[in-house]
């Protein structure tokens, strides 16, 4: 018999019916639901109190003040503190997911030591500080033993090592880089005290030089609030903002006018305004005024510039007659991506601000005054931030100096976040005994002889004071918000203690009680730090500056020309020098910078036919250090000569969310010695194409 389309349909309906009414598939499925939910393996929702404490965050290039929600004690997610003026509200990219990074696969569950195969054993934290005690008690008191680095430029725990060197004998104790270190270097040949710091708030009209206030420069969150505040949509813009840099990143498409300068050249460029300034007849009350007017008038002239860096005369006058004509007019400079930048970058930009009259003034530049030393035997902040140590590592690894017995890297990942990154890891391979303090198996931890694991920022005591960049001095804290998940230990206690025993007093027994102490001399309330609220003070440095024109004489010189630049930029999305991506934000990676493996940096289409690439090229860059490959996007958002190259790829180390994705292009910044100063610098790296 054969079946028609009519028999086929019944068939078919008939089954279904027939299935509808049946109890073995519905007591099947019932059963199925029953197995599965008793099966060990599967996640279960905690029940419990829902509750919100304030805390700060550290994994960006500056501190977050951050509301976290718990449920049962577990922190679940985060949002901005309103209340805190650190961050205004603001959440960074990383922060964002710092419930979750409590959970990372990259944190180091307890203290380890290195055995004999290259491979780590957890160890006990009584014998991990009996190894740190006997190999310091072996260099105490020897200059040059011992050398300590740490990655919060913000915390007293920076305060607290430097102490710990002193004690030690050592007066190698430094911060990782930042634009903090240049303007420090800077505002001491300026004749200067305290901390450079700019109103951005109450500032009408804003010229960023090189410094990418959206990305890495300076309080990056908080730059983002202000300029929301003062640039509301719809509204009427209550501030000017201008951009000189080498390609169109997040600051340039944020401000009104983009300007192409190229990286290095930040110094020239403010010269060049200078010379329009002056010849309009500003001037500034400082000792050597005249030696600069006749610096600048004889080698800054508009058609030296023009010829140096490509601005048109018509442009750079138009430029300082806005900045003239503005109420409240700022100028600040900085390193394209947070790092790197020269004093006399700052020096010149300074110098703008001096003839504007805008030194100490509302809306203007700042000289805030360090808060008071908890640990008396520290050096004050504005030294240790003036310490060069991509110097020191360069004279290591090239034996000038030699490497010490014992090195302590504390929240700080140099052998991947150093420029020319394989020689300065070359250099920290000499040590013979390295400490990691890190939260994370980052590429330090990795190479270490011994690991000593600081909790996560949300399950220890911590604190923030001033930010480089913002315009007020100011001090944050926090307690814990959660129980540890790990077997972590503060660092701070870890110091103190090992301190104790080898007979160095630095006046306190725990963490808490030396941020209590910062707090109270700041003249800061404690519980209302830690309960989210931050400390502002107005107090000023005060003293005239001077505008060293020698050093500007020496260290600023005209552009060789005829050679592709490197701009690398660092985006938070992808992490910072202490933190790789952040699972989550993996999904935020744009395609052109990264696709599956393969980095991609960026030029114009200029460019691309000088060096006989096109889109998707597979290049090799060569700097002075090191290679890396990537392919090539064209973007005409890139000035001519110039690569445009992102930051925070090419990991070696952390989890598969990060590692083997790209390539470091820290490898290839060359390290130079800036004519006037001698601090090291890298933002004039240049790089060749094959």
């Amino acid at each position: 018999m054969g079946i028609d389309r009519r028999t086929f349909i019944q068939l078919v309906t008939g089954g279904v019916v027939g299935s509808l009414f049946t109890p073995v598939i519905w007591k099947s499925l019932d059963d199925a639901a029953i197995w599965s939910q008793n099966w060990p393996w599967i996640p279960r929702l905690k029940y419990g109190q829902i509750t919100e404490q304030a805390t700060l965050s550290k994994f960006g290039p500056s501190p977050c003040s951050l509301t976290v929600k718990s449920v049962g004690g577990s922190p679940y997610v985060v949002k901005g503190n309103v209340e805190n003026e650190m961050s205004k509200g603001g959440v960074d990219a990383i922060s964002a997911g710092g419930a979750q990074l409590l959970y990372s696969p990259s944190r180091v569950n307890g203290p380890m030591k290195k055995v004999a195969d290259g491979k780590y054993e957890s160890i006990s934290w009584e014998e991990a500080e009996k190894m740190l005690s006997e190999k310091l008690s072996a260099v105490k008191g020897q200059a040059g033993k011992l050398a300590i680095v740490s990655g919060d430029a913000t915390g007293t725990s920076s305060e607290v090592l430097s102490a710990f060197a002193a004690g030690m004998g050592s007066s190698d104790c430094y911060l990782m880089p930042g634009d903090e270190q240049a303007a420090a270097v800077a505002l001491d040949n300026m004749g200067g005290s305290g901390q450079i710091g700019y109103d951005l708030d109450n500032s009408d009209f804003v010229l960023f030089i090189g410094a990418d206030a959206m990305n890495s420069w300076g309080s990056v969150v908080r730059n983002q609030r202000v300029y929301s505040e003062m640039r509301p949509t719809g509204e009427d813009l209550k501030s000017v903002y201008v951009y000189a840099g080498p390609f169109l990143n997040s600051t340039a498409s944020s401000s009104d006018k983009w300007i192409p300068v190229a990286p290095g050249t930040g110094a020239i460029f403010s010269l060049g305004l200078a010379y329009h300034m002056l010849n309009s007849g500003s001037s500034a009350s400082a000792s050597d005024f005249a030696d600069f007017k006749t610096l600048v008038m004889s080698r800054f002239t508009p058609d030296k510039v023009e010829k140096a860096i490509g601005v048109a005369p018509g442009v750079m006058a138009g430029l300082a007659k806005q900045l003239m004509s503005a109420s409240a007019p700022l100028v600040i400079s900085g390193s394209e991506f947070g790092q790197g930048a020269g004093a006399v970058d700052i020096i010149a930009a300074t110098a703008l601000n001096m003839l504007l009259g805008r030194v100490g003034e509302k809306g203007g530049m700042k000289l805030l005054a360090d808060l008071p030393l908890a640990v008396d035997s520290a050096v004050s902040r504005t030294e240790l931030s003036s310490r060069d140590f991509a110097g020191y590592l360069a004279a290591v690894a090239s034996d000038k100096v030699k490497a010490p017995e014992v090195l302590l890297a504390y929240e700080a990942n140099p052998v991947y976040a150093m420029p020319q990154a394989d020689t300065m890891a070359a250099a920290i391979a000499k040590v013979p005994f390295l400490v990691s303090f890190s939260t994370w198996m980052d590429e330090t931890a990795s190479k270490a002889d011994l690991i000593m694991p600081n909790p996560h920022s949300f399950e220890r005591f911590d604190d923030a004071q001033t930010p480089y960049g913002v315009g007020v001095a100011m001090l944050s804290a926090c307690a814990p918000v959660t129980e540890p998940i790990y077997n972590g230990k503060s660092t701070i206690d870890v110091v103190l203690g090992v301190a104790s025993g080898l007979g160095i007093d630095l006046g306190y027994e725990s963490a808490e009680a030396v941020l209590q102490a910062k707090a109270e001399k700041a003249g800061a309330d404690w519980d209302s730090l830690v309960g989210g609220a931050a400390f502002v003070s107005d107090s000023t440095e005060s003293g005239s500056l001077k505008f060293a024109a020698s050093v500007l004489s020496k260290a600023v010189a005209m552009p060789k020309g005829g050679e592709i630049a490197l701009a690398p930029y660092a985006k938070l999305n992808v992490g910072s020098s202490t933190v790789a991506i952040p699972p989550l934000n993996c999904v935020t990676i744009s395609k052109f910078e990264l696709q599956g493996k393969d980095l991609f940096v960026q030029i114009n289409g200029v460019t691309a036919k000088k060096l006989n690439v096109s889109e998707g090229s597979k290049v090799k860059l060569t700097g002075t250090g090191g290679e890396c490959v990537a392919r090539v996007h064209i973007n005409e958002g890139v000035m001519n000569d110039v690569i445009a190259a992102p930051l925070g790829f090419g990991h070696t180390a952390w989890d598969v969310f990060s590692r083997g994705k790209g390539d470091n292009i820290s490898k290839i910044l060359t390290v130079g010695t800036e004519p006037g100063t001698g601090m090291a610098v890298w933002t004039s790296s240049f790089v060749s194409i094959a």
